[in-house]
């Protein structure tokens, strides 16, 4: 396991706030040089996009440092990915900069499966336009997240990195300098659902009898905190406090979204009994309700399964989608749903073969049971569905050998996230064959990085 491992307290800190930070041991001479390329690629080709790292491949050092590595693994466990989407962030002298705002959004869980990696290669103070980031505000799915707490600015020395929830509402804030200030931002994903804690963990409580954060959304950070620790650590909800089950599955459908959040992690302390309410909040035409529901249902955990599975062939279709996302996000918990999953596989709508496709990555990872129907959908006319089937493949890893063919197919497909993944699950399921497509790929399509329009050979 990798060095340098977040403590039990960032640990906590993330799981609030939604970030943390950590500094590269690199010199400061090495940033200085980044922050130079960087401006001589801007201004002589513009932004480099995706081609970020392959056009200054010096950038994979701030990756391969020892605090960012141990904060990654502490985050996403040992196999984290670096997905093939990064993106330097230009903020130049004088800009009033950006309008809140969050990348993710809307994704119907809670649980730190995607992050969003922050490098600043020049030291940004206030005044020179950092990252502003909202605490708290990662858990919400409307605007009023992006006020659920004052902002904060990610500032401090070049080599700063940042480590932000997906869903964390940011922006750019106003660059009052005239200095340039740049941000190379990268997304990772977690391939394996967490087994064990993967940090420098000590205390199995999450909070010890002393609230951290604010105090209506303990059971909230306590799910976190326990879903990081594994499954030997599941959750224990508390007793009920005096609230009736029937007035928090009201209050789930509150317009106000913290009201609702809170409720949706009181309800599990009724445990089994709470699971055919929050099943029928799925019919619910308001997405928050449902939305609701899901962080409930997954909260109560195991004993939410097989309603779930038998949801999966209900109506109308909503309810099918949701359902079939309820299940992947209890992930290993939800395994003996994975046969019905697979079956949602022929769902007449899209969506709910989407969905479903999406939950067989976190549900199925110990087998090959879903693969056979995860190498039908790579054929997809849908894009959406190839690249969750592609994803999903990526997260079974080894189990997918079957899958070889399938994803060399898919190498040069139109979509360039689809063919990104493909290579990162070769590169997992990581066979003799798997291996040779893999190399033989790379080898045709390799970049350089000193070639530009002054340079052609």
């Amino acid at each position: 396991m990798a060095e340098n491992l977040l403590t039990d307290e960032q640990m906590r800190h993330f799981i609030v706030n939604g970030f943390v930070t950590v500094t590269t041991a690199l010199p400061p001479a090495f940033h200085d040089d980044i922050f130079e390329r960087t401006a001589v690629v801007f201004d002589k080709e513009g932004n480099p996009g995706n081609n970020l790292l392959p056009r200054i491949p010096e950038i994979q050092s701030v990756f391969d440092d020892a605090n960012v590595k141990g904060a990654l693994t502490s985050l996403l466990g040992p196999d984290y990915y670096m997905q093939p989407h990064r993106h330097p962030h230009y903020n130049p002298p004088g800009s009033k900069g950006q309008g809140m705002h969050q990348d993710g959004g809307k994704r119907w869980s809670h649980h730190t499966r995607r992050l969003l990696v922050f490098y600043y290669p020049q030291d940004t103070l206030v005044e020179r336009g950092p990252t502003g980031v909202v605490p708290i505000s990662h858990y919400f799915s409307t605007n009023e997240g992006s006020q659920v707490s004052p902002e904060r600015p990610v500032s401090g020395k070049a080599g700063t990195v940042a480590f932000a929830n997906y869903d964390l509402w940011h922006r750019a804030m106003p660059n009052q300098t005239d200095k340039r200030r740049y941000m190379m931002k990268f997304l990772y994903a977690r391939m394996t659902e967490p087994q064990e804690p993967t940090w420098a963990n000590k205390e199995t409580e999450w909070a010890n009898g002393t609230a951290i954060g604010p105090a209506e959304h303990q059971e909230m950070f306590k799910h976190l905190w326990n879903w990081h620790l594994g499954p030997k650590h599941s959750d224990s909800p508390s007793s009920p406090n005096g609230e009736s089950l029937s007035d928090l599955i009201s209050a789930l459908n509150n317009t106000t979204e913290s009201t609702g959040l809170r409720a949706a992690y009181q309800v599990p302390m009724f445990g089994e009994k709470a699971v055919p309410a929050l099943v029928r909040c799925l019919h619910e035409e308001s997405d928050m309700t449902r939305r609701n529901a899901c962080y409930a249902l997954n909260a109560v955990g195991t004993p939410a399964v097989n309603a779930l599975q038998d949801a999966l062939k209900d109506s109308p279709e909503h309810v099918r989608a949701n359902s079939a996302e309820a299940l992947g996000d209890l992930g290993t918990n939800a395994e003996p749903a994975v046969p019905a999953l697979v079956e949602a596989l022929e769902d007449e709508s899209a969506n709910v073969r989407a969905r479903a496709i999406e939950s067989l990555g976190t549900t199925s990872q110990s087998s090959s049971l879903a693969v056979p129907g995860l190498i039908k959908a790579l054929e997809d006319t849908n894009g959406g569905i190839r690249r969750n089937a592609v994803f999903a493949l990526c997260r079974i890893g080894k189990n997918a050998a079957d899958a070889v063919e399938g994803l060399e197919n898919l190498l040069f497909d139109e979509n360039r996230y689809i063919r990104g993944n493909a290579v990162h699950a070769l590169y997992r399921i990581g066979t003799p064959q798997a291996k040779s497509v893999l190399l033989n790929y790379l080898e045709g399509t390799r970049w350089c990085a000193l070639t530009n329009r002054e340079t052609t050979f």
